[in-house]
């Protein structure tokens, strides 16, 4: 915004200061002055004490040494009011001189203002931790659109190749080329459609509504039942009525992706996921938990970062996109909502989703 030029805060600091001493000081000479003048001052000759008329000595003795007074006042206030401003304002300098340099692209300068607590502290701090999340923020875009330029990049670099395959050999299989397109091209679709769930849920683009977790829970079992049997996974849902807020399509989605990791990322044969609702006093939770190999907690804090995945992940059929928890950890944000990751000391994760609770009542 293009503004006027005008005073420097600085000077306007120096001016009052310098000012309200002015008036303090002809304040206290206004009243000494009234204060002599009432009285009247006495002066002696050769015949005795004779009363002098006050206003005339008043203005004869008192009001040069006034005048003297309210310039040394003035002086002084004005250069000790610059002093002091300066003083004041040094840690402005710095808060300011930090800004332009975050403006300038760099994200990695601190404050660190000294001194006891205070306003301008408070302020500084307040700013540093606005630069640490904002550097942690880039730092994770930066990462997340070059894994997503590899991602990308993997499935288009195949079909390219199978279709320079098809056009140098003529006699190669067909239908061979086709299929495998078939199947790069929907990792691709998948993999598209996950990166724009991902950026609708982290710009909260969706309409509130209540929703039932526990109706969630249901129906990603029910769905993803197959590939349960599929895999030899057992599902046991269980809990209460958990009334929330939000968006049903997002939420049914975040459960879908929640069971479907339980079932994939399990034991080869006899594993078990556990879905359950529960309601807390203020919060309702969602926990998904299954059997599996042993999980870390440094890699259990991992998994939710956009394309993280496990070892056994790389080696499955169903390896996904790499979205899923990171989705996850997004729509359950936007929710307002903590998402906690807890290695299971048996082997496997225990996955807890705690959002806002909301009336069971409440009008659609």
């Amino acid at each position: 915004m293009d503004r006027a030029p005008g005073l420097s805060v600085r000077l306007k600091l120096t001016l009052s200061y310098a000012g309200f001493l002015m008036l303090a000081g002809a304040l206290l000479l206004v009243a000494v002055g009234v204060f002599l003048l009432r009285q009247g001052w006495l002066q002696t000759n050769e015949s005795g004490a004779v009363r002098v008329t006050p206003g005339t000595l008043f203005v004869r003795g008192f009001a040069p040494t006034a005048a003297a007074v309210m310039v040394f006042l003035l002086v002084f206030g004005l250069l000790g009011g610059w002093i002091l401003a300066g003083r004041m304002l040094a840690p402005l300098d710095r808060i300011t001189q930090a800004t332009r340099t975050a403006a300038s692209g760099s994200l990695s300068h601190r404050i660190w203002l000294p001194g006891r607590q205070d306003e301008f502290r408070e302020l500084a701090d307040a700013f540093d931790m606005m630069l640490a999340q904002l550097e942690a923020h880039v730092a994770e875009q930066q990462r997340f659109a070059a894994n997503a330029s590899h991602e990308l990049r993997t499935p288009l670099a195949v079909s390219k190749t199978l279709i320079d395959l098809a056009r140098t050999d003529p006699d190669h299989d067909t239908g061979e080329v086709i299929d495998r397109l078939h199947v790069v091209n929907t990792r691709a679709i998948d993999l598209t459609e996950a990166l724009l769930l991902l950026s609708r849920a982290d710009r909260r683009s969706f309409t509130r509504q209540p929703v039932d977790l526990s109706l969630m829970a249901e129906e990603a079992t029910e769905t993803l039942l197959p590939l349960a049997e599929k895999h030899g996974v057992a599902i046991e849902t269980s809990g209460d009525i958990t009334p929330t807020s939000g968006s049903q399509a997002l939420l049914l989605q975040l459960t879908m992706n929640l069971v479907h990791n339980a079932i994939v990322h399990n034991l080869p044969a006899q594993g078990a996921v556990w879905v359950h609702t529960g309601v807390r006093p203020e919060t309702v939770v969602l926990t998904v938990e299954n059997t599996g190999e042993q999980v870390t907690p440094d890699l259990a804090s991992t998994l939710t970062e956009p394309f993280q995945r496990g070892t056994e992940r790389i080696h499955t059929d169903h390896a996904g996109v790499g979205l899923g928890l990171a989705i996850v950890k997004t729509i359950t944000h936007a929710h307002d909502g903590t998402l906690t990751l807890t290695p299971r000391p048996a082997g496997g994760l225990r996955i807890t989703v705690e959002l806002p609770a909301a009336s069971p009542h409440t009008d659609r």
